[in-house]
């Protein structure tokens, strides 16, 4: 790897290390490109407070930091900003309106939650509830057809236990239509790193089987996480035998304004 757009801070409350420390990092083990995708902030609009992301009031001070350290480090390595969204129908536009006013380079889907947050359940519970798994590669879908989003972080999160034909079909579904749209999968390292459910193996033998455009994600939360996928055993493995994956290095950003 060159280049990780996956890389968060201490803003969502569950990430540690300054935004140096994971610059720092990265030039060490000779990143030439560096991108920040924190938790968006959403404009909920209803009272609801969202604990795993950072607030509207904070995102200024993240796009500024980011902007100092871009032209501190320019000479070292390329920093991008961006965000890790989902895609909440009922909040979507107002969150475009309102990171259309920062120089924001790029947004990633992480569909963390189904519906709007507030209102779904935690897609990474394990479940053998067909319609949970269809509603995932729905709104899936739905998101990436907006257009705004450059890559889809951990497609394989859904957390489905139940029939494997059944998983299949849907899986399918959804790989057939981000290589329509020329969207990449992401291979997670965090989740393989932390002993997560992903990254599954299913879901990369039917994207395999599909040449599915991907690429490799440190998905950062402490500076530690930023790493080669060559020193995860568990991503080594995965790639060395689905040989079938168009896995490329850099990312093209896909346009965010309205």
């Amino acid at each position: 790897m060159t280049a990780n757009y996956h890389t968060h801070t201490p803003r969502c409350h569950h990430a540690v290390g300054s935004e140096r420390e994971f610059i720092e990092k990265a030039i060490e083990i000779g990143f030439c490109e560096l991108g920040f995708s924190d938790h968006a902030p959403m404009p909920y609009g209803n009272g609801y407070t969202s604990h795993i992301r950072m607030s509207l009031e904070e995102t200024e001070d993240y796009v500024n930091t980011l902007l100092d350290l871009r032209r501190e480090y320019e000479k070292d390595i390329k920093i991008f900003i961006g965000f890790e969204a989902e895609y909440y129908p009922a909040v979507f536009d107002r969150f475009i309106d309102f990171i259309d006013q920062y120089p924001i380079d790029y947004l990633i889907m992480g569909q963390h939650w189904r519906n709007n947050e507030y209102d779904g359940p935690y897609h990474g519970t394990a479940t053998n509830d067909v319609e949970s798994l269809r509603a995932y590669v729905d709104q899936v879908i739905e998101g990436l057809s907006t257009g705004k989003f450059s890559y889809l972080a951990h497609p394989d999160l859904v957390n489905f236990v139940g029939d494997e034909e059944l998983y299949r079909k849907e899986i399918t579904r959804l790989i057939e239509f981000t290589e329509k749209h020329d969207v990449p999968l992401e291979i997670n390292m965090l989740g393989a790193q932390y002993g997560r459910h992903y990254p599954l193996d299913n879901f990369w033998t039917v994207a395999s089987e599909l040449g599915a455009k991907t690429i490799i994600g440190c998905d950062g939360h402490d500076p530690r996480d930023i790493v080669q996928p060559d020193s995860i055993k568990r991503v080594k493995k995965l790639i060395e035998k689905h040989k079938g994956l168009n896995i490329i290095d850099k990312l093209e950003f896909k346009p965010i304004k309205n």
